[in-house]
């Protein structure tokens, strides 16, 4: 249908899209899912309304190829989404789950107690009367009946033990010395 010149850019536009706007979905239809075709149409005709004294008669082939374009910058989105979505996917599943997920939490603690595990009776002592009753490793050394220094070794053998039990380049955190060694006994 030949449109002249003399009709108002509304009454243009409403007529392109009485006489087109049905073989424009079926052409977005043919290329795209449901929802996005509703897209392309109405993205088509505001491509038409903008530029309505550009769009030529015949219309329906200017208004295919702006559907084609729009169709086109579609599947471009939808492949960048893809490929964002699963870099995203490769990320989390290498990344470390936040602290305090229980998940975790709960891995960490697996890995700690076979850590603890492999330790000797005197170095998982050591461990946990520093990390888990917060001795300073001096007060530790009274319970463990041993001198700060040989204390202070055990501690340190323990604490690379349980690094390298757990496949960790450091080892859990047992705390450091909070005041100057006052023990002097000896080791038995």
């Amino acid at each position: 249908m030949s449109i002249p010149d003399e009709v108002s850019p509304r009454a243009r536009l409403a007529a392109l899209w009485d006489d087109h706007a049905v073989r424009v979905q079926a052409y977005a239809l043919r290329h795209t899912d449901p929802d996005t075709a509703q897209d392309v149409v109405s993205e088509t005709f505001l491509v038409a309304w903008r530029r309505i004294a550009d769009v030529p008669d015949p219309a329906l082939p200017w208004l295919l190829v702006v559907a084609r374009n729009h169709v086109r910058t579609a599947r471009r989105s939808a492949r960048r989404r893809r490929v964002l979505t699963d870099e995203l996917t490769l990320l989390e599943a290498s990344s470390p789950l936040p602290d305090g997920a229980p998940e975790s939490l709960a891995a960490e603690r697996d890995v700690l107690l076979r850590g603890l595990a492999r330790l000797t009776a005197r170095e998982r002592e050591a461990i946990l009367l520093v990390a888990w009753d917060g001795l300073a490793p001096a007060e530790a050394a009274d319970v463990a009946d041993c001198t700060t220094a040989a204390f202070h070794v055990r501690l340190h053998r323990a604490r690379r033990r349980l690094a390298s039990a757990a496949d960790v380049g450091t080892a859990p955190a047992a705390g450091r010395p909070s005041r100057p060694a006052t023990s002097a006994r000896r080791s038995a």
